[in-house]
């Protein structure tokens, strides 16, 4: 059945909740300011003005939903700590996407988001202790929903934040209470559960500049209706954010080169064009002369790319409880998103793609005709007959005069402006079950949930190569050697301005589109409760919950022919095959909480925790995992707790069966580029077997844009890989501080037979050693060098070469380690009333070994191409509020540690940059990132939120955002990962937009 079919069903449900809901409301219980006097649970962080449940949810029928475990009892709170934002945290902070207030926390490192636009596939994740996204497990009220992409990750642009209460973010294994995927920990997203009433929200954003333009609205309608026994609920939302441009901020409009440090620099697939030449090397044409010469002009690509992606959404959210008896309650929740996100990057072009041009191709300078005829070995007399030669005579026979050489050709459609690609994304997800009691202390919980998400890609302004080739092929200005499909020959050889309407009408007049669809079905069923069986030394039962659940998982990607064809899409990166993976699971698990001792002398309460699961995939079979805990309260004030899991992760769709495919990654130097192999007999033969030409050596260009051509695909024999998790930490609440709670807690977290490839730096160095300009002896010989492969024509990583091999395996590790803080503190001033909140991480290493032969790499507090996101050693925020009876006074501070370029790749960029002739040793200093940006100091932003309620129905709120328009460290363009270094600065970790204004208002009767 099509997704529109179901998302009229999803419609049709939700409008059945929206006239449940339209009955009179009763009054809703009291909540934001009642709240803000409730203690904070021991066991929990926080971050709110008003205290938020702590990981704890108790609803109108007394279940008490905690995160990171099966158990419900309000007695017992569980030994993992849990980080609680609640929905007045996210107010304050004027988000509006789950992705926008999770990237800021303390200990989250960002991932893909808003703030990413060469990368961003039209979604946005979240990615816990920066040890990838897909290690961590994203719920929407404790359960799964249908995931985006084949990597079986949750979209965050989908959660209904109008409807959230809170987000609890759980850091460390819990796949024993959730199942694989949650390595890393999990992010739960607990909707209000007895929502009475009508909200209506609204709010604009603006940056100082007066671009970045964001609306947001939802409406919400609930009514609890039959004297109590159900509820219904139903919201709508609307949200629309505009781009803003690189090429709109001073510190972004021109491209910098981070080694050189050269201003107006950028990509060597530039205009005029550059094109490679037979023992010469790649030369740009002079369209003043005609001739080809050194490369003086490369392309700054800076202007057309953004830093926040345009983005809208429409949004539904529906659900409903009822007590069909006594302690049995149905319930259902439906979900519904489309969401369009839009990604801006530079004009298309050919990328070193290899054409073959006739020597009588009339936009072809005589200049540079003759440079090709030398190079290709012509005489001048053929040369000559050549310029002039069609390809056949009048009587219809070859032209024996006719020529055609083969070269390189990199030249910018600037004529045609930027490339847009347009992801789609849609998605419903239905959820329903009955819950009660068998008996007083015992329930149970049976649920299903079927889900589909549908992501199309339709990308315009990039041309295609066989369009290409077939309009390069021409001897006259009106048609081409091939006069199909109405071909109009193309001049590549002339200035900006030089490709008219009609050639781009050609070259462009196709699109290309890919759709994603990914489904899961899931069906759970739960016991938990005691029977009543008391510890000699305790009061509380002991709790148990054990159950069974089933997940099937589907993906598929389905491409149209000129995205499945490698190289086909000009300025496309990695072709698109049609992919199609399933797999199931079938899971048993179990959890107990003892309260062995209670209310005795230094023992107000000592409880242990344990729990187990086991999963049997039908990819990878079956695997255990286990969890075991505890917490100790000498006295009232203080709880130390700890726990150790065995966590597991099976590998996804993507892992196992994506195909192979060739595509782009990061790499500024190339061993083998300029005069290198020509001084080292080792460097030549290495290049060489790895399919340069002899012609090539001493003349091969650097990556275009620092980016090299990568092959990386899935691997259908992935195991499972597996973590070991522990935790350990103390609750301090004094009683002779009122209201002061205060938490710390060490995480310790090591992955073993990780699912990982190999870094761009791992592959050179496995091949071309510490000393990359002079490898050894053997390594010509090596698989570890024979496996990267160059261009046959000019010998880069461009072009049509298949590049630096990253295959995905079993053999990596990953391990992490820190210190969570929090202190939450509130006070009566007698004039006003004073909240305050502070949130500390300190991450003590992030190491990452692809393979038992790569570099163990840390990446804490460091950034180049091998460490993508920046994770700072210290991160942390401090929320101070006012409260002068209806008038809050609110100011945010958030502090980011210094981080430095990372000390192996600089070792490895001065390596590459050391050359050795005659015994004199010289370093190239344009080979080494520039000193100015191999540090990026310490950052400190400050928001300022006012809020009033202008009446009982009404509460308006106004924010300044980075209130004192920080502006981010200029670092250059190709220090880093394309997806995070953007701009010549890291705009995911760092504001790129500058001070920003918003205004709310929050209607409620």
């Amino acid at each position: 059945m099509k997704l529109d079919i179901r998302t009229r069903l999803l419609a049709s449900t939700l409008l059945v909740g929206a006239a449940i809901a339209a009955q009179p409301a009763y009054a809703q219980a009291a909540t934001d300011t009642a709240q803000s006097a409730t203690a904070v649970p021991s066991g929990t962080q926080t971050q709110d003005t008003v205290a938020a449940a702590g990981g704890q949810d108790e609803n109108s029928s007394g279940e008490i939903v905690v995160t990171g475990s099966l158990i419900r009892n309000p007695n017992l709170v569980q030994s993992s700590p849990v980080l609680s934002v609640g929905a007045e945290e996210v107010s304050l902070r004027q988000s509006n996407v789950a992705e926008q207030f999770l990237r800021e926390l303390p200990g989250v490192v960002p991932s893909i988001g808003s703030a990413v636009n060469n990368g961003n596939g039209g979604a946005s994740f979240v990615d816990l202790r920066g040890l990838g996204n897909n290690r961590n497990l994203v719920l929407l009220d404790g359960a799964r929903i249908a995931p985006s992409g084949l990597n079986g990750v949750t979209d965050l642009n989908n959660i209904p934040l109008a409807l959230i209460e809170r987000t609890d973010v759980l850091t460390g294994g819990a796949s024993t209470t959730y199942g694989a995927d949650a390595v890393a920990g999990v992010v739960n997203f607990v909707t209000r559960r007895d929502f009475a009433g009508v909200e209506v929200n609204a709010s604009n954003q603006l940056t100082e500049k007066g671009d970045g333009h964001t609306f947001r609205t939802d409406i919400t309608i609930g009514a609890n209706f039959d004297d109590g026994r159900g509820n219904a609920v139903f919201s709508v939302g609307y949200q629309q954010a505009d781009p803003v441009y690189q090429g709109d901020r001073s510190f972004s409009r021109n491209n910098v080169d981070s080694f050189s440090g050269v201003v107006g620099g950028g990509s060597g697939t530039t205009v005029p064009g550059v094109f490679s030449l037979t023992g010469v090397g790649n030369r740009q044409i002079n369209p003043d002369t005609g001739s080809l010469v050194p490369t003086y002009q490369l392309f700054n690509f800076n202007p057309q790319n953004i830093f926040q992606t345009p983005f809208e959404r429409f949004n539904m959210f529906g659900a409903a409880h009822y007590e069909v008896a006594d302690g049995i309650e149905v319930y259902n929740q439906g979900l519904f998103s489309k969401n369009s996100v839009s990604t801006v990057i530079a004009s298309s072009g050919t990328f070193g793609n290899s054409l073959t041009i006739p020597y009588s191709n009339p936009y072809l300078p005589a200049a540079a005709r003759t440079q090709f005829c030398n190079a290709n070995g012509l005489t001048a007399a053929q040369c000559t007959a050549a310029a002039t030669a069609q390809p056949t005579l009048a009587d219809g026979s070859v032209n024996p005069a006719y020529r055609t050489f083969v070269t390189n050709a990199s030249r910018r459609f600037v004529e045609a402006g930027p490339r847009v690609n347009e992801y789609t994304t849609q998605i419903f997800n239905y959820r329903a079950g009955v819950r009660g009691d068998i008996t007083d202390s015992i329930g149970f919980d049976i649920s299903g949930a079927y889900g589909e998400s549908e992501n199309t890609s339709r990308q315009t302004g990039n041309g295609t190569l066989t369009r290409l080739r077939q309009a390069a092929l021409a001897t006259n200005t009106t048609s081409c050697v091939d006069p199909t499909n109405g071909c109009v020959p193309i001049n590549l050889f002339g200035p900006d301005g030089s490709i008219t309407e009609d050639q781009l009408g050609f070259l462009l007049g196709v699109t290309n589109s890919t759709t994603t669809r990914t489904t899961l079905a899931q069906a759970r069923a739960v016991v938990n409760g005691d029977f009543g069986v008391v510890s000699p030394l305790g009061t509380n039962p002991i709790s148990f919950a054990a159950g069974g659940e089933f997940r099937k998982y589907t993906a598929a990607v389905i491409s149209d022919s000129l995205t499945q064809t490698p190289n086909e899409v000009l300025g496309n990166g990695a072709a698109s095959p049609d992919v199609f993976g399933q797999y199931n699971v079938y899971e048993g698990f179990g959890e107990l909480i003892m309260p062995l001792i209670e209310d005795r002398p230094f023992f107000k309460s000592l409880t242990l925790e344990a729990g187990a699961r086991y999963s049997d995939y039908s990819t990878s079979g079956g695997n255990f995992t286990w969890k075991v805990g505890g917490s100790w309260e000498p006295v009232d004030a203080l709880k130390l707790r700890g726990n150790y899991q065995k966590a597991a992760r099976s590998p996804n769709i993507g892992e196992l069966f994506s195909p192979e495919v060739t595509g782009l990654d990061n790499l500024a130097v190339d061993p083998c580029q300029g005069a290198a192999p020509a001084n080292n007999a080792n460097l030549r033969a290495v290049c060489l077997a790895q399919g340069a030409p002899v012609s090539s050596i001493g003349n091969i260009s650097a990556p275009s844009a620092s980016q090299a051509n990568i092959t990386q695909g899935g691997n259908p024999n992935l195991d499972v890989e597996k973590a070991t998790t522990w935790t350990v930490g103390a609750v301090f609440q004094p009683d002779f501080i009122r209201g002061l709670s205060f938490t710390a807690d060490y995480y310790n977290i090591k992955v073993t037979d990780a699912i990982t490839s190999p870094t761009v730096g791992d592959v050179i160095g496995a091949c071309f050693g510490a000393n990359p300009t002079a490898p050894s002896a053997g390594a010509a010989t090596s698989v570890a060098c024979t496996s990267i492969r160059r261009d046959p024509l000019d010998g880069t990583f461009n072009g049509v070469a298949d590049g630096l091999p990253l295959p995905l395996s079993n053999l990596g590790r990953i391990t992490t380690d820190g210190i969570d803080v929090s202190l939450n503190y509130r006070r009566d001033l007698g004039f006003a009333v004073a909240n305050f909140s502070a949130l500390g991480n300190w991450t003590n290493s992030k190491k990452f070994q692809a393979t038992p032969t790569s570099l163990n790499r840390e990446c804490v507090s460091y950034y180049s191409v091998n460490c993508a996101s920046i994770q700072p050693e210290f991160s942390g925020s401090f929320r101070t509020t006012l409260s002068f009876g209806k008038l809050d006074i609110s100011a945010l501070y958030r502090y980011i540690d210094a981080v430095q370029y990372e000390p192996a790749q600089n070792a490895d960029d001065i390596a590459n940059a050391t050359t050795v002739v005659n015994g004199v040793t010289t370093i190239n200093q344009a080979g080494i990132v520039n000193p100015e940006f191999q540090n990026i100091g310490a950052e400190h932003y400050v928001d300022l939120t006012l809020r009033a309620e202008a009446s009982d129905h009404l509460t308006m709120t106004v924010g300044v955002m980075n209130l004192f328009n920080n502006q981010p460290k200029v670092v250059g363009a190709s220090v880093g990962s394309t997806a995070y270094n953007s701009g010549n600065v890291y705009p995911s970790t760092y504001d790129a937009l500058g001070r920003r204004y918003a205004v709310s208002a929050r209607l409620k009767f």
